[in-house]
Order: C-alpha cells, then structure tokens, then sequence
C-alpha cells in the first residue's frame, strides 16, 4: 500500500511517502517568514502548499499514484480518537474556522482531501486530531457555567507514543493508566485510563502550564481588566495567549537550547527562573493527573522536542519521579503513526469513523 502523509505546521510543511510500514521518502519543507507574509490567513496557503508538496514527489520521481493520502487533523468539532474518512463537511467546517482557531494544521485535511481527490480510487483521511475529546464528566465543568473545559492537545502523539511504550513492555494501552506530556511550543498533559484520555488541557490558548510560546493558565480577573484597560486589540491580546507568550514573553526567544545557552554560558539567573518557574509548572500539572488515575498509574511518558533536553527533563524527574516511573521519549512520532493509520484502515485492522 503507497500511503502519502501530510503534516503541516506553522513555519514547514512535513511530508512522507510510505509503503506499507516502511517510509521511502521524508520531506521537512520549512516556509519563510516572506514567503507566507503574503496571506492574510492561514487557509489561502492551500494551493502554495499543496504545490510544494506536489513539487517534492516530482523531484523525488514519486508519481502521484496512492492508495491513501492522510493528512494530520484540523480544529474540527470534538471527536472521538480515532481515524476518520475525510468527507465534505469536514472541509466545510474546517473552512468555516469552527474551532474558531487560525490554526496551520487545518491544512492537513483540506491539502489531503484535495490530492486524494485526483487520484483514481484513492481515499483521504485524518487520525486522531488535536480536538479528540474522551473528557469525563467532571472534567468537562468549570467554575462558570457560562464555560465548559474543553481540551485541545497533541492527541495523534500522544497516542502513539502510549501505543510504543505498551508494545515494549509486551502490554496493550488499553491496559495502562499512563500520564503524558507532549512537551513542544505548546504543552500538553494528559490522563490516558485503559485507552482513553479521561483528562487533558486545552494546550493551545489557556489552561495548564506556561510553554516557550503559549501563556498557559493565567488570573482571571487579571486577564479580563487587561482586556478592558484599552491598551491592547483583541488580536493583540490574542498573540499575548498562544505566540508572543510564555518563554517568548519573558526572553525574547522560544528556543529552549537559547535560554540554557544564556544560563549555562552567562550566568543569566532571570534566564534560569523563568524556565525552572515552567518545569515548575510542567511537573506541578502531571502530579494534579495523578489525582484523576487516583494514584494508580504505571508509567509517566514524557514526550516533544523538549525531551530531548537534559536540562528539562533532570529537573523534571526530581519533582515528579515518586508518583511512577518515567520514561523518555524525545521527538515525535506523527508522521508514522499517521500513515500507520491509514494502512490499518486499508488492511481491514481498523473501521474508518465518519465525520457527522
């Protein structure tokens, strides 16, 4: 089976070619600052995506002849994990922004859906997208019943580094009580009981832990009279949530290696507060986790790009290495855990979900 994945982000678009479980071609296509100044929004970079993706086969001498392409999810409604037929209402509400967020990963569907489309007999997909919602009830109610929680998280790698973890120890994840936490720009914690994540965060703009680029939870009545002093946009405000906040903030960059660099090479104590004050708070939302599972947990995974950070995660294991054992798991593992869910779905192992 000749699967196409297609992962975008803010600043790249990935992409691989797999043959059944073995990947033949992968493409990090990273997208300048003037390349995308010129569109407004994030959807019109449709076309100038999906061209470049079309480019990298043809230089590769891939031709464009899949039996599936998938696509990492969008901000869609909230959706049971799993893997889903892309249909025509999934692109209608993507271009809607029902979400209400700009979000670069709502081109991995439409990008997908269009490829696919020219392509005799070839289907299109999504699996386990960001606004996968398996919350139990309690968690679902806030403070106000004007707001309920709702969670927006790294879902896809999440579940495939729980799915890792328990194939290594000879396990199924339905099995397992784990806590993860995907450690990138944003920071997502979540509580995975026998298969499912009973408890995550909304990791994208405004609850859980402070991260290089997003604020994280922040004081309420603050936040509402900042909102009404008259020196912000709301588009402002906006950035000063999810982009031009958190490490970004306090230090200018969101480069963690930077902010070491600057502890490690000069002294800078502002430096090593603010990024000790986020593992604080990293390692402070896995022990709340620990409460959801009732203590019974058997491993904590901790995953992202900022695992692979020494100082991060040496600090992290002190704080919170009495709840389980913790195990590392640098990077991410999305663009394999998309086309192997594709080729699950073609092979017959799994039922694609459709979108209603």
């Amino acid at each position: 089976m000749k699967i196409l994945v297609i992962n975008p982000g803010s600043t790249s678009t990935k992409m691989a070619v797999f043959e059944d479980e073995t990947s033949v071609l992968v493409r990090n296509i990273v997208h300048t600052p003037e390349e995308l100044a010129g569109f407004d929004d994030v959807i019109e970079q449709q076309d100038f995506r999906r061209q470049l993706v079309l480019d990298e086969l043809q230089q590769a001498g891939i031709p464009v002849e899949f039996d599936a392409v998938i696509g990492r999810g969008g901000l869609v409604k909230p959706l049971e994990g799993g893997v889903y037929e892309i249909n025509e209402l999934m692109v209608k509400d993507t271009h809607s922004g029902i979400a209400l967020h700009n979000h670069a990963c709502n081109l991995g569907c439409l990008i997908a859906y269009e490829i696919a489309n020219e392509i005799k007999g070839c289907r299109s997909f999504i699996a386990d997208p960001g606004v996968v919602d398996e919350l139990n009830d309690y968690a679902r109610i806030s403070g106000s019943p004007l707001m309920n929680r709702i969670c927006i998280w790294h879902a896809l790698n999440q579940r495939a580094i729980a799915r890792r973890y328990a194939a290594e120890i000879g396990k199924e994840y339905e099995d397992l009580n784990l806590i993860i936490c995907h450690m990138g720009g944003g920071i997502s914690v979540a509580a995975h009981e026998k298969g499912r994540a009973v408890d995550a965060n909304n990791a994208l703009d405004g609850e859980g832990p402070f991260s290089p680029e997003r604020a994280g939870s922040l004081p309420a009545s603050d936040l509402i009279r900042l909102c009404f002093s008259g020196k912000y946009t709301e588009k402002q405000l906006l950035k000063r949530i999810a982009g031009k906040a958190g490490l970004n903030a306090h230090l200018g960059t969101n480069d963690v290696r930077e902010v070491i660099r600057r502890i490690e090479d000069y002294g800078d104590e502002h430096a090593r507060l603010i990024l000790d004050a986020m593992i604080y708070h990293v390692a402070k939302n896995i022990a709340a986790e620990s409460a959801v599972l009732s203590g019974s947990i058997d491993a904590i995974l901790l995953t992202g790009g900022l695992a692979r950070s020494e100082y991060v995660i040496s600090r992290l294991r002190k704080r919170i290495g009495f709840l389980a054992p913790v195990r590392c798991f640098p990077g991410e593992d999305e663009m394999e855990a998309l086309a192997l869910n594709a080729l699950a779905v073609l092979q017959g192992k799994r039922q694609a979900k459709e979108y209603l």
